[in-house]
């Protein structure tokens, strides 16, 4: 079974552009259809893939998958409350179904490691869980052993509701929008 992260491997050529196997066609289409798929995605061929997959039946996501672009990749993971709850991470949920993984200040990936390891040895864990725990296990394990990437931990921006609506400023009733950089006392 190849490695979760071959696909970070360094290789020569031009970068893929899908995950998927795929194979280079040429297509001739009314201008006004080109127009369209431009409005999509720039990429026609992105534009295309986009538009297919917005109409076929979703496969069910893996228990964890590495989400690539360049040389780089996020953990994209089943949504799990336990995985929460047994980790301490946040999952961010994604249009496709998946959730990120995001960090608060008291985890790290060391620590999270070592979460899913111990939850792995709960006879508790349900089917489903224990098969997202181990997948996210098969990545950090295989990164922090591989010569050719680096686990590297990095911050995200949430915005969360506090549930009660705020009250709006004065300046914001008369339209003033602080500036980044500026503050507001």
């Amino acid at each position: 079974m190849p490695s979760p992260i071959a696909a970070l491997d360094p290789r020569r050529g031009r970068p893929r552009k899908f995950e998927a196997p795929s194979k280079a066609i040429t297509l001739t289409l009314p201008t006004s259809v080109i127009g369209a798929l431009g409005s999509i995605d720039p990429d026609l061929s992105r534009a295309v893939v986009s538009l297919v997959q917005s109409v076929l039946p979703r496969e069910p996501h893996a228990p964890a998958e590495l989400a690539t672009f360049g040389r780089s990749a996020l953990i994209i993971v089943r949504p799990s409350p336990a995985f929460e709850e047994r980790t301490g991470v946040k999952l961010i949920p994604l249009a496709s179904g998946g959730a990120l993984i995001s960090f608060g200040d008291a985890v790290n990936v060391a620590r999270l490691e070592l979460s899913i390891r111990d939850a792995l040895e709960d006879a508790a864990l349900t089917d489903e869980d224990r098969s997202t725990f181990s997948a996210v296990a098969d990545i950090l394990k295989s990164s922090r052993r591989s010569r050719n990437v680096t686990l590297c931990q990095r911050n995200v921006i949430v915005i969360e509701s506090t549930g009660q609506p705020r009250r709006r400023s004065r300046d914001a009733r008369r339209g003033f929008t602080p500036r980044l950089g500026s503050s507001v006392t």
